[in-house]
């Protein structure tokens, strides 16, 4: 007897996400908690900026390929892998930093056995947690990646000049909900964007505005202030959330209601008569953002992860065991 397609797909799906447990190092190692706890804390206290450079990392990881840490591999002389494409040049390099750290200290405790893509979900998870944001389950039992190419990133990340209709046709092809979507943007309610990403906006809007006119007046001055000498030093950025850039809160939403809204792609959300709606809700109600946030994590965390002979446990996170080319 033939099984239909989806139902097929459905058990090798449910199969594979049954092999994650938020126990699953219990046994083979056991301080697998308490050391990512310290490490992760230890960074966030010295690196404040690392809550949100972690979890940008995490989310351009899993959406291209799925949650398999191959974000973290380093170019060679075979191979551009995917940290070098451009959409990613500007990930922190304290996410890569702390997920070194965190895999070297659990090499000394259970050499082999952790995967490098269950300690970026897990890190992300804690740090949103540590800065405010919601608790969420990360099952584990991942194995890595063993492909980066550069070449696969574009079309898989979204744009700071995309439409919302172009970002939800994005989002809804790896599964995701309208509601979800914009919870995940929510994300910029952390971290910092470089100028370069906005420039257009307080700069050269059109040819008869240089200003985005539905930026708050004060907020596009400052900007220009801040970006003034973007084109020599690119290091410039500016916070996401003027208000609150530390506190994962639902504050980027209530910015967005005020013309605070910092790159073109979150302000079209709440001009979007789709999203607007989903922006006006979690402005207006904390709870219900972090619950679809929590929701969309777990989803995300899950999303195309490799179990099994399809991937590895790395023995360093920016290499595979072996050369690939």
């Amino acid at each position: 007897m033939a099984f239909p397609l989806l139902f097929i797909l459905f058990l090798s799906i449910s199969f594979s996400e049954a092999k994650l447990s938020v126990n699953y190092y219990k046994k083979t190692c056991p301080d697998f908690d308490k050391i990512m706890r310290e490490t992760v804390t230890s960074k966030q206290i010295s690196n404040p900026t690392t809550a949100a450079g972690t979890l940008r990392a995490f989310f351009h990881d899993c959406v291209v390929d799925g949650c398999d840490a191959s974000v973290l591999i380093s170019s060679n002389s075979f191979n551009k892998a995917e940290r070098d494409a451009d959409l990613n040049l500007s990930l922190s390099g304290d996410a890569f930093d702390l997920i070194v750290r965190v895999k070297t200290a659990l090499e000394l405790a259970c050499p082999g056995i952790v995967s490098c893509s269950d300690i970026l979900a897990q890190a992300t998870r804690d740090l949103i947690t540590m800065v405010g944001g919601p608790y969420y389950k990360v099952l584990l039992g991942r194995k890595d990646g063993l492909v980066s190419q550069a070449s696969r990133v574009e079309g898989n990340i979204p744009r700071p000049n995309m439409s919302v209709n172009q970002i939800i046709k994005m989002f809804v092809s790896k599964g995701f909900t309208l509601q979800e979507m914009v919870a995940l943007s929510g994300s910029h309610t952390i971290g910092f964007t470089h100028c370069k990403e906005f420039a257009d906006r307080i700069f050269h809007y059109n040819k008869t505005s240089s200003t985005d006119p539905e930026i708050y007046s004060k907020f596009a001055d400052a900007l220009k202030k801040t970006c003034a000498n973007y084109t020599k030093d690119h290091s410039m950025s500016a916070f996401n959330d003027v208000m609150t850039p530390g506190k994962f809160d639902n504050m980027y939403f209530r910015n967005l209601q005020r013309g605070l809204g910092l790159l073109a792609s979150d302000h079209a959300l709440v001009k979007h008569r789709r999203t607007k709606p989903i922006v006006d809700l979690y402005a207006l109600n904390q709870t219900a953002f972090f619950e679809t946030f929590s929701y969309a994590m777990e989803k995300l965390g899950v999303y195309g992860i490799k179990t099994g002979w399809k991937g590895e446990v790395r023995h360093k996170c920016d290499a595979f065991n072996f050369l690939k080319t």
